[in-house]
């Protein structure tokens, strides 16, 4: 059976997510979980919630745990999988810094995570800790898959895939939910399976083409409906459906996300904007909102941990293990990058 090496576990909820799936998987189901972090009280938590888990569906996987630095390259000795989701300075000082900082400058963001002045910030603290990690895992590892859901996205993807040897994909929830979500906001319900072609960078895709099960384009009355949503009405997604009127397609990430992804819609000079799109909200109000309702997941997942069941999520770390790990059995080759 595999190891699976998370770090970063002290992600309560996304830990569970993750791991969960993975240990609901059959041909998972009995591997060997090492979790590390930094923190021992929030790697307590997760220990003891994936335990919850794992004793609920059976007993079946060993579930490990390594706190601090000195223990890293037990906890990635001998792993197949690497899932990383670490955030290097935490929500207080470095979040916050990264949009106070250029803010005291002009320069307001929504997210600032995957790039702007944001985006780099995050890079420049978080690439010399997955050099670290790269360096111990080709000691203690080296055939192991780095599966990264660290932001920024393409920025620390690319690193690991440009300048390390490890085998490194990297993975977001927001492409599997798009198609749906979309259909749910323009309140279309089509004959099922669906049929869609996703395509672009990490973070940063496009829905090209959605189709019914007989084979219809959904497309044209998405458009309408879309363009007609944004000039009737204020909606959370008003960004991503301006995407669909001026571009032609809709966008895998969130309105947040996009509204900085480019300089249309956050201009210093055009601040009504801002209201126009409903989406570009300014860091001191969105920053507190989304790591609030983080402390409210955590706390409602600890809460429920010992009488849990888990069931599949929308995040695709553990069916990428299961498929790579096919793959393998199989004696097939998996090249590229995903």
């Amino acid at each position: 059976m595999p190891k699976i090496t998370f770090m970063g576990a002290g992600s309560t909820v996304f830990a569970k997510n993750v791991l969960g799936d993975s240990m609901m998987t059959p041909a998972l189901a009995e591997s060997t979980i090492a979790l590390y972090d930094i923190d021992p009280q929030r790697l307590e938590e997760s220990y003891l919630m994936l335990t919850a888990i794992n004793n609920n569906l059976g007993n079946k996987a060993r579930i490990e745990k390594y706190c601090g630095v000195e223990n890293r390259k037990d906890a990635l000795r001998g792993a197949n999988y690497v899932v990383n989701a670490i955030q290097v300075g935490l929500y207080e000082p470095c979040t916050v810094i990264d949009f106070e900082v250029p803010k005291k400058y002009g320069l307001r963001q929504t997210i600032a995570d995957t790039l702007g002045i944001g985006g780099i910030f995050r890079a420049l603290r978080t690439i010399p800790v997955m050099m670290d990690f790269a360096r111990d895992m080709e000691e203690v590892c080296p055939d192991a898959w780095f599966l990264n859901y660290t932001n920024p996205m393409a920025i620390l993807a690319g690193y690991m895939q440009r300048y390390t040897p490890i085998e490194t994909v990297g993975l977001c929830h927001s492409v599997q939910v798009c198609s749906n979500g979309l259909l749910k906001a323009v309140e279309i319900e089509p004959k099922r399976p669906i049929r869609e072609k996703i395509a672009g960078i990490n973070h940063m895709a496009f829905l090209l083409e959605l189709e019914d099960a007989d084979g219809n384009d959904l497309y044209p009355e998405i458009r309408r409906r879309a363009k007609e949503k944004n000039a009737t009405e204020k909606h959370k997604d008003m960004v991503r459906f301006d995407y669909i009127d001026k571009l032609g397609y809709y966008c895998t990430e969130s309105s947040e996300h996009n509204a900085e992804y480019n300089p249309f819609y956050i201009k210093s000079k055009y601040p009504e904007l801002i209201e126009r799109f409903n989406k570009a909200i300014p860091a001191a109000d969105v920053v507190p909102v989304r790591h609030g309702r983080w402390i409210k997941d955590c706390d409602r997942v600890m809460g429920d941990g010992w009488t849990y069941t888990q069931r599949h999520c929308s995040e695709c770390g553990g069916q990428t293990v299961e498929c790579v790990n096919y793959c393998q059995f199989c004696g097939a080759r998996m090249d590229g990058d995903t």
